[in-house]
């Protein structure tokens, strides 16, 4: 072997061993201070690449779930109101049908009429009321829920709106609909309830199967949100043990590798001895 004061070949070796190791190291730091293996395209370009896409399918499905719960929180208002509607109606028909007894003198029956009357009335406040976010089902104005199904838009879920309005086609019975001066008249009032009745039970049928729609599909799309986070997480999370056990590793071969580089360094000191006499 030749030896050189100009050129230190274990020197050189040793330094380059040592670079590397320091390289390493600086990766293993970054994973543990990162969470993450791949933290960029430079680390891995493919499953980086992967990883993005399904990072863009979870955002996706976050407004997927947002669109859900504006679309239940719609029918739940809705329904509240419905039900709230339907207790009203119980006691109109109660009122109705006490009215249809002819032995009722004028002034009873008049003042079954007000408190029909009163009522009556507050279905129009329920229904002006029913809204959320903007959105009112029972109005009458025709708008309903589209709530997003798929994280790129293609599809809903759908709940129609009814119309509890006294000028609707459920409530058969009109804004000014009394009971009249007669059995008769209350009578056939209590009919028309019993009839608006069942319609706004079918009404409700339609609005909680939409609900309880809507809910499982929020419960799916959860579900499927973490099931890709998980994914995502497998392709591009660091193994905190196995990083540790390395971390440690390369410190001893960094250490190790600094006193190979000053023992290399110390060689060309032999020569001198070859000059002594």
């Amino acid at each position: 072997m030749v030896m050189s004061v100009n050129t230190n070949a274990s020197a050189l070796l040793a330094l380059q061993n040592l670079t590397g190791t320091t390289r390493e190291l600086e990766e293993t730091q970054n994973h543990i201070n990162t969470g993450l293996k791949i933290a960029g395209a430079k680390d891995n370009g493919a499953l980086f690449a992967i990883a993005q896409n399904l990072r863009a399918n979870v955002g996706g499905m976050q407004a997927v779930l947002l669109s859900l719960d504006r679309g239940i929180s719609t029918v739940d208002t809705a329904l509240s109101a419905g039900e709230a509607i339907d207790d009203l109606l119980i006691q109109l028909k109660e009122k109705a049908a006490t009215a249809s007894d002819e032995g009722l003198d004028d002034q009873s029956r008049t003042a079954l009429n007000n408190e029909f009357v009163s009522l009556r009335d507050q279905i129009t406040t329920i229904v002006e009321n029913a809204t959320f976010n903007g959105t009112n089902m029972l109005n009458g104005s025709g708008t309903g829920v589209k709530a997003l199904a798929n994280d790129n838009g293609s599809a809903t879920i759908d709940v129609a709106a009814e119309d509890l309005t006294l000028s609707g086609s459920i409530i058969t019975f009109s804004a000014t609909t009394e009971l009249g001066s007669t059995a008769a008249s209350a009578q056939a009032v209590a009919e028309s309830i019993t009839e608006t009745i069942q319609n706004v039970h079918a009404a409700l049928a339609r609005l909680g199967t939409g609900a309880k729609a809507l809910e499982r599909h929020k419960t799916f799309v959860t579900k499927l949100s973490d099931t890709l986070e998980v994914g995502i997480g497998n392709l591009v999370d660091a193994d905190m043990a196995k990083e540790s056990a390395r971390l440690q590793a390369l410190q001893v071969k960094q250490q190790l590798g600094v006193q190979a580089l000053s023992i290399a360094n110390q060689s060309p000191q032999t020569i001198l001895s070859l000059f002594q006499g």
